[in-house]
């Protein structure tokens, strides 16, 4: 099924030279189905990059999306066009009345900072507190699952001695929980941290699965069923470019920065890299969109 989006978005065409079936809004109107209403707060420099990214993983998946983009209204972004965000972009004051089946929210450059001294931490600490009245089920990426697991449990970050960057490999320790079935045993997951949530921590706090994590970089993936929280603290979502664009920005002048590790062949930077979690991407978003369906109302006013 498709993924409903503009057809000017700049994800249109990338994604559908790449096969990804989306569909204009016009032709989606003719369909007596309603799609999956899903809201992704983009909390990235780089917005486009990003959107272009979680819509590939949602298109991929059998289930019609729609998805509302927001951005912070409490912070300017200095590298997306402003043309680009007032086009496609809602703040939450826009929608904090409407409801949603699914909330993701992104990571962002910020996590060497306390949580209270990233300029939107208020805006979006209200994010997080609507979510548990309008959101039926949240998924949470990167510095954005570290800031969520702090705002329901309290739970902290811890600055690593070096930053953790390139393609690690990941144990499941339950391959038959429902929003990691088909997993392999083991799987590679793009890592680009410099802080890491710990799992003492997050054993300490009753209702947190541990669903995978790597004897390399740590704890990767935790689900909350109660709350229907998902969060994913690397970066599955990443396309084969990401880590590349990341080492070639930031070599140099980040002396934590070296080349990713196993991601280029031979770790030779020169090389084109390959893609190598393909599968597993799409396979986390399609369970848990799947997980979505099948709970969610269908009238979105009863969550309330």
């Amino acid at each position: 099924m498709p993924i409903l989006i503009p057809e000017d978005l700049p994800a249109f065409d990338i994604l559908s030279a790449e096969r990804v079936f989306v569909m204009r809004q016009d032709a989606a109107a003719r369909q007596d189905i309603r799609p999956l209403q899903v809201a992704l707060l983009n909390l990235m420099p780089n917005k486009i990059d990003t959107e272009t990214q979680i819509l590939r993983v949602l298109g991929a998946t059998p289930l019609q999306v729609e998805v509302t983009f927001l951005h912070p209204e409490t912070y300017e972004s200095k590298n997306t066009p402003s043309s680009h965000l007032d086009k496609f972009y809602q703040y939450f004051s826009d929608v904090k009345e409407r409801s949603f089946d699914a909330l993701i929210v992104t990571g962002a450059p910020v996590e060497k900072m306390p949580f209270e001294d990233v300029t939107y931490w208020n805006e979006l600490s209200a994010v997080f507190e609507w979510a548990k009245r309008r959101v039926y089920s949240s998924f949470f990426l990167c510095w954005g699952a570290q800031a969520a697991l702090n705002y329901y449990h309290g739970v902290p970050k811890y600055p690593l001695e070096g930053k953790k960057f390139g393609v690690y490999e990941h144990k499941v320790p339950d391959p038959y929980v429902p929003l990691i079935a088909g997993f392999d045993d083991v799987f590679g997951v793009p890592v680009s941290r410099h802080t890491e949530v710990r799992r003492a921590d997050v054993e300490a706090i009753k209702g947190l699965d541990i669903l995978a994590e790597s004897s390399d970089s740590g704890v990767c993936l935790v689900h909350e069923p109660s709350a229907r929280r998902v969060y994913m603290f690397n970066h599955l979502e990443y396309d084969a470019l990401s880590l590349k664009r990341e080492y070639m920005r930031d070599a140099g002048i980040d002396p934590d920065v070296g080349v990713p590790h196993n991601y280029f062949p031979n770790d030779d930077a020169s090389r084109e890299p390959r893609i190598t979690w393909r599968a597993h991407r799409n396979l986390l978003f399609s369970n848990w969109l799947n997980l979505v369906y099948q709970g969610t109302p269908y009238d979105l006013g009863k969550l309330l």
